[in-house]
C-alpha cells in the first residue's frame, strides 16, 4: 500500500514551498490542500491544534508541523541514497544553525522591510541586506551551502529568493548589485527541477505583498 502524503499550504508561503522541494528532491508523491488563512480548514486546526498553520505534512493521517522540522522528517523517511543533511555530526550541526538563522534573520527582517514604512523600514531593510551578506559569507565560492551537493541549507533559504523582486521594487535597491554570490546560487537552485516547480512567480507574490501591505496599513 502506498503512503498517504498530504501538504496543507498557502500558495505565497516560503516555510511551505521548503516542504514541497524537500518532497520532489525525494520523489515522493503528495496532494497539496490549498489553506485559506482567513478561514482555517477543520482539516488544518485538527492536525496542528497548537500552531493553527501551515505547513502540516500528513503523512498515513499522522502530522508532522513546522517546517525546517517537516523537512527533517522528509530525509529521514525517504530516500537515504540522497540525503539533504550532511552524514558528519559537526556539519549537520551548522547546516541546522543556519536553516535556524534564514528564519531568525532573514524572515523576520524581511517581513518588516515589506510592512513598516519609513525610518523602521529603511532599518529593516539595511538588516536584510546585512543579513544576506553573512549568507553570502557562509556561502563563499561553493556551489551550494553544504558544498557541491544541494542541500538542508539549500531548501531551507531558497523559497525566500521569490521575495527579492518585491523587495527591490518596494525598497529602491538592487540585491543583486549588494549580494551577487546569493543571486547566483539562487539562479543555480531554479535550474533544479524540483525547486523550479515549486516556487510562485515572483511578480505574482509582489502583488500579494502589495495588498497585504495595504490591509496592514489600513489596520
Amino acid at each position: 500500500m502506498a503512503d498517504e502524503v498530504i501538504l496543507l499550504d498557502f500558495w505565497a508561503s516560503p516555510f511551505g514551498k521548503r516542504v514541497m522541494i524537500a518532497l520532489r528532491e525525494k520523489g515522493v508523491e503528495f496532494d497539496t490542500r490549498e489553506e485559506d488563512l482567513s478561514n482555517k480548514s477543520p482539516l488544518l486546526l485538527k492536525m496542528n491544534p497548537v500552531r493553527k498553520q501551515i505547513p502540516v505534512l500528513i503523512h498515513n493521517g499522522k502530522p508532522i508541523c513546522e517546517s525546517l522540522v517537516i523537512v527533517q522528517y522528509i530525509d529521514e523517511t525517504w530516500g537515504p541514497e540522497s540525503p539533504l543533511l550532511p552524514s558528519d555530526p559537526y556539519e549537520r550541526a551548522r547546516a541546522r544553525f543556519w536553516a535556524d538563522y534564514v528564519d531568525k534573520k532573514i524572515y523576520s527582517a524581511g517581513r518588516s522591510a515589506w510592512v513598516l514604512t519609513g525610518e523602521a523600514q529603511e532599518a529593516a531593510k539595511k538588516e536584510f541586506i546585512e543579513s544576506l551578506k553573512v549568507l553570502e559569507g557562509e556561502l563563499g565560492d561553493k556551489a551550494y551551502f553544504g558544498g557541491e551537493r544541494f542541500g538542508y541549507m539549500d531548501v531551507s533559504l531558497i523559497p525566500f529568493s521569490t521575495w527579492f523582486h518585491a523587495f527591490e521594487t518596494l525598497g529602491n535597491y538592487s540585491i543583486v548589485e549588494e549580494c551577487p554570490k546569493v543571486v547566483a546560487w539562487a539562479k543555480r537552485c531554479m535550474q533544479r527541477e524540483s525547486v523550479a516547480m515549486s516556487l510562485p512567480d515572483q511578480h505574482k507574490l509582489y502583488d500579494h505583498f502589495m495588498a497585504r501591505k495595504k490591509e496592514h496599513q489600513a489596520q
